[in-house]
């Protein structure tokens, strides 16, 4: 049994996975909500996009724009784009070379609440750094794995 997953719901899960390679943040949330109207729809089981992001700064619903303090020529001459995200969050920088992760789960498949299984896909991302000798691992109160 895993520490990370005592249950072991995670670790039996049937994970299709999806490469995106580097992309542009409009063009692989497009994907994501494709994926996720065939997920509802029954017609594709449980996927895992990978892909790294241009540079692009994403606000959350409630975000404050302020909260971007670069001036818009500077973000432009940079290449960063901004977008205005559904999801929760505050400003949050993607770029190349960090690795980004889309589950796509119908989780009442697995009995499973989304706080749990955003803390064991945490969990499982810092030991998959750990792996590499990277100390990796969550913030309270900051979704993802932090090095």
């Amino acid at each position: 049994m895993d520490r990370h997953d005592p249950a072991g719901i995670v670790s039996a899960m049937d994970l299709r996975m999806e490469w995106l390679g580097r992309i542009g943040y409009q063009a692989a949330w497009d994907r994501q909500h494709e994926l996720v109207a065939a997920r509802a729809a029954g017609e594709i089981g449980d996927t895992l996009l990978l892909l790294e992001h241009d540079p692009v700064l994403t606000l959350g619903r409630n975000a404050d724009p302020g909260h971007v303090i670069a001036p818009e020529p500077l973000l432009a001459e940079r290449g960063i784009a901004v977008h205005r995200v559904e999801r929760g969050g505050e400003v949050t920088y993607h770029g190349p070379g960090q690795l980004v992760a889309y589950p796509i789960v119908r989780l009442a498949d697995h009995a499973l609440l989304l706080r749990p299984f955003v803390r064991a896909l945490e969990l499982a991302m810092a030991d998959v750094a750990a792996s590499y000798g990277i100390a990796a691992g969550r913030r309270d109160g900051y979704p993802g794995c932090w090095i």
